[in-house]
């Protein structure tokens, strides 16, 4: 039983976890380059290709530049065929938009998803988007409340950095900022619901983290609602600048080479709080300028080892993914095109505990308590340890009973704690309760314990017949029912309790008898 330090916690979980084949909800997106089917190859040796334990093995893809319903079928089989994957992988309904679209692919064994929403409509009017917005919504397996949903918007922005582009740009992200803060949006879908977490995925096609379309998107306002953060902290002008290699995701196939920060993740504020379902890594460091294997980030551009600035993406000695995944996603980029960012999340607590405690009888003025279990009913084995949050809880009783105070909390797979429940017994009669359990689980905030337990008023011994007075009508009851004719309700000859009915007994009566009550 323990405090925890948020902001510790994150960073210790993500210290060796990166990028390694892990059991936390693992989020990529890839702009897959005009697909329309096969290089399954390829996208396979990509997707679930190891090297050195590490892995790319998203549970949830959200893919860019998919040409038709045709190419969804195409991955969803790549990606279920695949030697290593677990063949539990589903795909969201396409829809054709104009140009390209998006597709949402999840594992069902650790995504539920909800449904998809047009947020934007694109057109090839210059004053609009030229590609619809999507929304994908989802929660992990095994929760199911506001708290612990999941909306993921999948853009691909207009290319280009003459003004018109940017403006174009900047509508879209006018758009998700107000669909992100409830509002209905282009005449498209209904806004985000209230307390869900979200974030944005995709092709920016964004230059300069001072662009308008980007500060839209993560700039504090009076109302911060729909906001977004870089979850690695790196700001700047990425465009062909070597102090970005490490996160470029552009071209790896094509002549310029690795040279800009297209594709990106943003999370909302509840994403990088280090509470419930929340980036794994710690969102106030800046990713690393010398190594790409940063200990505080989950957060990657997946091949992207840092030595291939403004160079087609290395092969022979990529100490990322080693050269046949490098090579893999060479070939995906079907002659130019971008690499996967992968990121991990935690999936929230959730809290167990014993439903109903029965302290049982005891007399009047006597110490009455007995143990609670409350522990993280998290599931480890689909999650891992360091993929679910810890349970954080307080325990408040109502009146008659009483229960520990603090703030305690319980590790995923570690077990249950003990606290003690007293209950008053200054007065007889049956006593029932309840002991509430307030938590950072968001599927059961508050749950309550039934307590219960019975006072009774200490009897006089002597008064053996049970008549409310000690005269030699118990004589003889207890002489009756110690010769064996008899005994009153609930009496018994075995008057001292030893387990024997003797002269001892007979003794003890008497003794009682003398004393009165």
């Amino acid at each position: 039983m323990s405090k925890v330090h948020n902001a510790g916690f994150a960073a210790f979980a993500a210290m060796g976890l990166a990028l390694s084949a892990s059991a936390q909800l693992r989020v990529a997106t890839w702009n897959i380059s005009n697909f329309g089917g096969g290089r399954a190859a390829a996208i396979q040796a990509s997707v679930y290709g190891m090297f050195e334990g590490r892995c790319l093995c998203p549970d949830v893809l959200v893919v860019q530049e998919v040409l038709s319903a045709s190419a969804v079928t195409s991955m969803l089989a790549t990606l279920n065929t695949a030697p290593g994957s677990p063949g539990d992988w589903a795909a969201a309904a396409f829809i054709d938009g104009p140009d390209t679209d998006s597709g949402f692919f999840y594992r069902t064994g650790k995504a539920q998803y909800l449904g998809t929403t047009v947020v934007a409509l694109g057109s090839s009017s210059s004053d609009n988007q030229p590609r619809h917005t999507y929304r994908y919504d989802m929660r992990p397996v095994g929760y199911g409340s506001p708290g612990s949903s999941l909306a993921l918007y999948s853009v691909h922005m207009k290319a280009g950095s003459a003004t018109l582009d940017q403006s174009r740009r900047l509508v879209e992200a006018q758009r998700i900022r107000r669909n992100a803060s409830g509002e209905h949006t282009n005449g498209a879908g209904t806004g985000l619901p209230s307390g869900w977490r979200f974030l944005v995925c995709g092709d920016f096609n964004i230059q300069s983290s001072s662009q308008a379309a980007y500060q839209e998107l993560i700039a504090s306002r009076e109302n911060n609602s729909g906001r977004f953060f870089d979850p690695i902290a790196t700001p700047g002008s990425w465009n062909n600048n070597g102090s970005f290699r490490f996160v470029h995701t552009q071209d790896p196939a094509g002549a310029g080479g690795m040279d800009d920060r297209h594709d990106q993740i943003l999370l909302s504020a509840t994403l990088i709080d280090g509470e419930g379902l929340s980036y794994i890594g710690d969102a106030s460091r800046p990713y690393s300028t010398v190594t790409w294997d940063d200990p505080s980030h989950t957060y990657r551009a997946w091949g992207n080892d840092g030595t291939s600035f403004d160079q087609s993406l290395r092969v022979a000695g990529n100490t990322m993914v080693g050269p046949t995944i490098a090579q893999a996603l060479i070939d995906v980029c079907n002659g130019a095109g971008h690499l996967p960012i992968v990121l991990d999340l935690r999936v929230p607590a959730r809290v167990g505990s014993d439903l109903v405690i029965d302290l049982g009888s005891f007399a009047v003025g006597e110490p009455a308590a007995s143990p609670l279990k409350v522990w993280n009913a998290g599931d480890a084995a689909l999650w891992s340890m360091n993929g679910l949050d810890p349970l954080r809880y307080t325990l408040s009783a109502s009146p008659g009973f009483t229960a520990p105070g603090g703030v305690f909390a319980s590790a995923p797979g570690a077990g249950w704690n003990t606290h003690t429940v007293s209950m008053d017994t200054s007065t007889p009669g049956l006593k029932v309760g309840t002991v509430r359990i307030f938590s950072n689980a968001p599927d059961e905030p508050e749950r309550v314990v039934v307590v219960m337990g019975e006072v009774v008023e200490q009897g006089c011994p002597a008064d053996f017949n049970g008549d409310g007075f000690v005269d030699f009508f118990d004589l003889d009851a207890f002489v009756e029912c110690f010769e064996g004719f008899g005994c009153p309700d609930g009496r018994s000859a075995d008057f001292n309790g030893d387990g024997f009915e003797d002269f001892f007994d007979l003794d003890a009566f008497v003794e009682a008898f003398e004393s009165g009550c």
